[in-house]
């Protein structure tokens, strides 16, 4: 049975996203600040996250660390770019973004549900944070510069905005006040919770007309955001096929649990409502892949 803080995290998200698309107006007043939500949410994450302990790992996997982060960064968004622009060539570009963003803040507490390597997916979530800000924007100018006309270096400033301030504002914070991170932490849930629900009203109230408009994209988008996400799976897996078991379920975490919030936000500021809807609805089978990783590990060690 699912926990009942999945319930709710589910009600939130889902009822938030309908809230914005059926009621525009109650998240007029949110859409000039899904960036800063999206900061604030990454800072919160990022207080469970010890710089030790990244060290650690770095020195005892530092070869499977290195190959994660290649496929994950470089390799994976190429892939899923050219497997779309053949097949689904509306949804390349969405699809590019979304395998190109780094691993998400949240997959370190999934791998403690489903049995995966925890310090290799906290380790990986540092890292490809720390490298989207510069791969990201130097790929997708790679794949698909030649229908854009937005600078580089302005993607790669916000998304360094976005990553690197909420890093420094947390070491900051453990040196100078650690009663006041610890509060946080302590009330870190309710609070994520509040943020995801700004962050949806804010986003699907600005593309509420374009919903109404073409209903359809978005049964296509839902559609589209579960192939991916099978996609990642069984890539993930493939990935390191004759490692440990929990070192695949690590692998298919950091595929599959990616920071589409940052999607969100980077699609809103950069390019249409497609690509920030695909990444909205990447919701869907970014949760629901708990169940299919759990099935996993328990036939492995079986």
């Amino acid at each position: 049975m699912p926990r009942e803080n999945d319930l709710i995290l589910m009600l939130v998200i889902f009822g938030s996203m309908a809230w914005g698309i059926f009621a525009p107006s109650v998240g007029t007043f949110l859409r000039p600040y899904p960036l800063y939500f999206m900061m604030f949410l990454l800072f919160l994450s990022f207080l469970s996250i010890e710089l030790p302990d990244i060290g650690e790992a770095l020195a005892k996997r530092w070869g499977i660390s290195i190959w994660l982060a290649v496929f994950k960064l470089l390799i994976l968004p190429v892939l899923v770019f050219f497997i779309l622009k053949v097949t689904f060539p509306a949804f390349a570009l969405a699809g590019l973004l979304l395998s190109g963003v780094s691993t998400g803040v949240v997959a370190p507490f999934i791998a403690t549900l489903v049995g995966a390597n925890e310090p290799l997916v906290l380790l990986l979530v540092v890292a490809t944070s720390l490298l989207t800000p510069f791969t990201l924007p130097l790929v997708v100018k790679f794949l698909a510069g030649r229908n854009m006309e937005i600078s580089i270096f302005a993607m790669m400033r916000m998304l360094a905005m976005v990553i690197f301030i909420p890093i420094f504002l947390v070491e900051l914070l453990r040196r100078t006040w650690p009663p006041v991170s610890s509060f946080l932490l302590r009330y870190r849930y309710p609070t994520s919770l509040v943020i995801f629900a700004a962050i949806n009203l804010g986003v699907f109230s600005k593309y509420s007309r374009y919903f109404h408009q073409r209903p359809g994209s978005i049964l296509s988008a839902i559609l589209m955001a579960f192939f991916l996400g099978g996609l990642y799976f069984v890539l993930g897996i493939s990935a390191l096929w004759k490692s440990r078991v929990d070192n695949q379920v690590a692998s298919a975490i950091i595929l599959v649990n990616v920071n589409n919030v940052l999607i969100i936000v980077f699609a809103a500021q950069f390019f249409g409502p497609l690509e920030a809807t695909l990444a909205a609805l990447y919701m869907i089978p970014f949760f629901l892949v708990i169940f299919p990783l759990k099935q996993f590990s328990l036939r492995k060690q079986a």
